[in-house]
């Protein structure tokens, strides 16, 4: 990967954060929090949106090319689908959990509260939101954290509800679940004070621990998203959405520098070269007799093959600007979010089945000098007319350098053109939800998990490893909860920890387990009804049968414990069997013994009474 001077180049990058919170209810309405899997659905409805205009009689340009392609959206419902989720009935007011939930998170960054929080409508017509827009609302501006290069400013917080899940392409759209939708989430966005992939990433590190200092965050995929802001002097401010993986922040950034740095040499070699667009044309009759798949294709349910010129982009649009991607990789993105399969130029031809003869008559036909490219879509009529006016415009700005836009993260760390960058006219007020006045003096301030980790080992006395486990762990909540509660802090904390990741390593469904089945165990142990050796045993009966108690599964699977009588009894028996290893080893017999004697009682006696007992037994023997 090529380094460069950041500084130089005028890196300059933001972040947007969105963490979904763990409340009761959703942020609008009284439906739970939970995931649902999409075969639990109980009914389905269809929705088409279409952008509308803001209060200044204007219309949102991302929203206006989203709407370009005619789709139909399809939602499923389950039997905890309220009619507020189906846009049948007003929202409800915001959600009180939320709101302190968000004002704690403010407090950590050092913000200042708004005096009034008002609700906002944001234009989004991807089908994301059954009602075309997203309910958004501002908290607190102005505030910092902290990095190894300096201080990033928090310009704002907003509490906003979280969209539908996307679960799959249809033959007429996309199909979208509602069980997500209407989670709350806060929205937290840096200042431009970014200027090294490796502050993003610390600043992303950074804002996610506090995040989880609340312990009132949701944890797992998809439940953190991170945007990041990025543009070089020469270059234009690119927004990323969609980053799943916090440690992917680093790479994304590099990857976009490069390919920010790549589009202006591509412009000034453009540039020099005098090029220009040509205007679409319908070539088809240059591929009647073609042998590629693709182009066959499309010609045989009576499609069009669309080309247009770009003069002086020979040899350009086959350039890689970042991993595997190309510039004709962006004029693809552009004709995809237009319907079409994706491109063919002439730099990549021949190939695909397409021959040097089609493609020397595709020059002829759109008069291409050895100096210029041509770019050609082939699908239904209609689609490749949008789809190569698209690539024409894409085309355009490659003229002028980098185009303001949103972008979407790949795994590998590259980007894909999703659409423009949406502006003011967006946003409108939300006429349905009353303000809220946020009170941040009833409000208690989290303490850190850096802080946590301390105090884990200066109070319970957990090692340092253990302490960070839990602090930084999912089941951290879990665990304050219960050791309050009197159990024993080593055994919540190994439990929650070391045995819970055992579990899941030998394929144990340890998602079906809930905080009542872990906390009513670990009772279990505290009063002496099993012994920690049975702990791994129970979980798992109760994983693979959720709908039983702690207790009723214990007797299921034969784990209560016994009394010390019948432990020594049954600690005699094995060093009965055993009396000749016994009476040739002595002492040194111990440790096979132990395993047998534990196998004996199959988890229903301490570890620490049966070692002590069978010593005694073997010493009597000797």
């Amino acid at each position: 990967m090529t380094e460069y001077d950041y500084e130089e180049l005028g890196l300059v990058a933001g972040l947007e954060i969105h963490q979904q919170l763990d409340t009761a209810t959703k942020l609008f309405c009284q439906c739970p929090t939970e995931l649902r899997e999409p075969e639990e659905a109980t009914r389905t409805f269809t929705r088409y949106l279409h952008p509308t205009r803001s209060e200044l009689g204007e219309l949102d340009a991302a929203a206006v090319e989203e709407s370009k392609v005619d789709r139909e959206f399809e939602y499923l419902a389950y039997d905890s689908t309220c009619l507020v989720e189906a846009d049948d009935e007003p929202p409800h007011e915001l959600d009180e959990e939320a709101l302190e939930t968000a004002l704690e998170v403010a407090q950590l960054m050092d913000m200042a509260p708004v005096d009034q929080a008002n609700v906002m409508r944001k234009i989004v017509v991807d089908g994301s939101n059954t009602t075309g827009f997203q309910r958004s609302t501002l908290i607190a501006t102005e505030g910092e954290i902290e990095t190894s290069d300096g201080a990033v400013g928090i310009e704002d917080l907003l509490l906003e509800e979280e969209s539908a899940q996307r679960i799959e392409e249809t033959d007429d759209g996309v199909r979208f679940s509602l069980d997500r939708l209407g989670i709350p989430l806060v929205e937290i966005g840096t200042s431009p004070d970014i200027s090294s992939p490796e502050q993003a990433l610390e600043a992303a590190e950074r804002i996610g621990m506090l995040l989880r200092s609340t312990g009132k965050v949701k944890r797992g995929l998809g439940t953190i998203r991170q945007d990041v802001n990025v543009s070089i002097a020469a270059g234009s401010r690119v927004e990323i959405k969609g980053v799943q993986s916090l440690d992917d922040i680093d790479d994304i950034v590099r990857n976009e520098v490069g390919r920010q740095v790549a589009l202006v040499e591509i412009a000034d070699e453009l540039a020099e070269r005098d090029a220009a667009i040509g205007k679409p044309q319908d070539v088809t009759d240059v591929f009647t007799e073609t042998d590629s798949g693709v182009l066959r294709g499309a010609l045989n349910d009576g499609g069009s093959v669309m080309a247009v010129l770009l003069s002086g982009f020979d040899g350009l649009v086959g350039r890689e600007i970042a991993p595997d991607r190309r510039l004709g990789t962006e004029f693809s993105d552009h004709a995809k979010r237009h319907g079409a399969g994706g491109i063919f130029h002439t730099d990549e031809l021949p190939a695909y089945g397409v021959t040097e003869a089609e493609v020397t008559s595709l020059r002829e036909a759109v008069g291409a000098d050895p100096q210029d490219a041509v770019a050609i879509v082939a699908d239904d009529t209609d689609v490749a007319e949008s789809a190569i006016e698209a690539v024409a415009e894409r085309a355009k700005t490659a003229l002028e350098g980098v185009p303001e836009e949103t972008r979407g993260a790949n795994d590998d760390g590259t980007t894909r053109y999703l659409r423009p960058l949406p502006g003011a006219a967006r946003m409108y007020p939300e006429t349905d939800v009353p303000p809220v006045e946020p009170d941040p003096s009833e409000v208690p301030t989290p303490e850190l998990l850096t802080e946590k980790v301390e105090r884990y080992q200066a109070e319970y006395d957990l090692d340092a490893g253990l302490a960070e486990q839990v602090a930084y762990g999912k089941h951290m909540p879990l665990f304050e909860e219960v050791v309050a509660d009197g159990i024993d802090p080593t055994l919540a904390a190994s439990t929650l920890e070391s045995t819970l990741t055992e579990l899941r390593r030998d394929d144990v469904p340890i998602e079906s387990l809930t905080d009542d089945h872990l906390s009513d165990v670990l009772e279990m142990v505290e009063t002496g009804d099993l012994p920690n050796e049975g702990v791994p045993d129970l979980l798992t009966a109760l994983a693979d049968d959720p709908a039983l108690t702690a207790d009723a599964a214990a007797e299921a699977a034969g784990l209560g414990g016994v009394d010390d009588d019948a432990v020594r009894e049954a600690v005699a028996e094995v060093v009965e069997r055993n009396e000749a290893q016994v009476e040739d080893e002595g002492m040194q017999a111990f440790s096979a013994l132990m395993g047998e004697c534990m196998g004996a009682l199959r988890g229903k006696a301490d570890g620490d009474l049966v070692s002590q007992l069978l010593r005694e037994e073997i010493q009597n023997r000797t």
